[in-house]
């Protein structure tokens, strides 16, 4: 059993820079891979940022050069950070990981960016 817990959205103006964190339970956590994804309103979930247990990472072409994902293993926890933020990267941001069959969600935070 795993469970995720996000934080760390908010509203920001274009231009800014947010950390959201994604807090995870459970033993297996460093050897899990994690990802970030995000839901805008009326569109698709879409995969945003990964990152393996050996800490390789990738990103999606929309967010290269502006979001970093990093974890630390000790605290179980995974960070994206969010710079040059744009009003197109506002959604809902989720953290995702898998164990075996079964797919584990948080709920979400929110990231909202005014033009």
């Amino acid at each position: 059993q795993v469970r995720l817990v996000e934080s760390g959205g908010g509203l920001v103006q274009a231009g800014g820079s947010l950390r959201l964190s994604c807090a995870a339970s459970g033993s297996r956590f460093s050897a899990n891979t994690m990802d970030w994804y995000r839901q805008a309103v009326g569109k698709q979930r879409e995969l945003v940022a990964t990152i393996t247990s050996g800490g390789s990472t990738n990103y999606a072409d929309s967010v290269k050069g502006r979001f970093t994902i990093s974890r630390d293993n000790a605290k179980n926890t995974v960070y994206l950070q969010m710079n040059g933020l744009k009003p197109e990267d506002t959604a809902v941001y989720y953290c995702n990981t898998q164990l075996g069959p079964i797919t584990y969600w948080g709920r979400g935070t929110q990231v909202t960016v005014s033009s």
